[in-house]
């Protein structure tokens, strides 16, 4: 199984930002997010899972995240809106 996943960031001072990414395992990868081996987009920031979505085949996934890539955020923020999350089982 295969995740695509949106993590909102913070950082010191700034206004809220969306990362996206895929993984096979979003627990682990958002370990690496949180301790800094993850992109460097993402280090230093206060993070937080908003969407997940799975998908079979890791093709379909990176697919998925390319097209989220290319949303404007007004409609990531809809997606995410309309998403679920159930951090208890991926934390």
């Amino acid at each position: 199984m295969y995740y695509v996943y949106i993590l909102e960031c913070r950082g010191s001072g700034s206004k809220m930002s969306l990362y996206t990414g895929y993984t096979n395992s979003v627990a682990r990868r958002f370990a690496e997010h949180s301790t800094g081996r993850g992109a460097r987009y993402t280090k230093g920031k206060a993070l937080k899972i908003v969407f997940i979505q799975s998908f079979l085949t890791q093709i379909d996934a990176m697919r998925r995240e390319r097209d989220i890539k290319r949303l404007p955020r007004r409609k990531k923020i809809a997606l995410i809106s309309n998403g679920f999350v159930n951090e208890q089982k991926i934390g």
